[in-house]
């Protein structure tokens, strides 16, 4: 197993430099099981990236002309209702916001009224039953720690796409950080990100080349 372990200042950097990691160093193999079965994909064993400053704005990578943006903020707006809430479009089969909506609430009350200096502000993101779903959520949990006068999260994917999924998960949950920040009453401060699926699949693989300046 090969450990990643990417620093970056900001969302759009830290993205950029995992493009280059998965298409340097990602495993290459043919999904048996999961989405884009049969296809192939490019995929870190294991990686944390540390982004210092996931504040900065914009917080959507700014692509090289002619490539197409990964995400939009116009996406974002929509998004994040996702994320944050319980609200279910028909066919869904979960959202991320049906196992957060009530432990953010949750992490709010703790540190605003018994201290920040606990271990428990932990969210997770499905139940056991969520094995059995076709597709299972890719974000598992959202931890949360204040330090230095800021709160930081540090974040979890089973598996996460690079391309579509990396910039419309990290920038939602910085927005979701600096709500509860404020609510909280401190400064909204750095995103630790791991995961042991960061992939590109097949089809981003020239794209992605062409986003961070790769040539063969």
């Amino acid at each position: 197993m090969r450990a990643s372990s990417i620093t970056a200042r900001d969302l759009s950097e830290a993205w950029f430099f995992c493009l280059r990691e998965v298409l340097s160093h990602g495993y290459e193999y043919k999904i048996d099981r999961g989405s884009y079965a049969g296809q192939k994909r490019k995929e870190l064993d294991m990686v944390t990236v540390q982004i210092t400053n996931p504040e900065n704005r914009p917080i959507i990578p700014d692509v090289p002309p002619g490539v197409p943006p990964p995400s939009t903020m116009e996406y974002l707006d929509h998004y994040l209702p996702y994320l944050m809430t319980g609200q279910r479009a028909e066919g869904e089969q979960y959202t991320y916001g049906q196992y957060l909506e009530g432990q953010i609430a949750e992490v709010i009350r703790m540190y605003r009224e018994e201290g920040y200096n606990t271990n428990q502000a932990f969210m997770t993101v499905g139940n056991p039953e969520a094995i059995y779903l076709t597709d299972p959520p890719c974000l598992r949990s959202v931890d949360t720690r204040i330090r230095y006068g800021k709160l930081h999260f540090i974040v979890y994917f089973r598996s996460w796409d690079l391309w579509a999924g990396f910039p419309s998960n990290l920038a939602a949950l910085q927005i979701l950080k600096e709500y509860m920040a404020a609510e909280i009453g401190v400064e909204p401060g750095e995103t630790i990100a791991i995961s042991k699926g960061m992939h590109l699949y097949d089809y981003a693989w020239d794209i992605a080349k062409t986003a961070c300046g790769l040539t063969e």
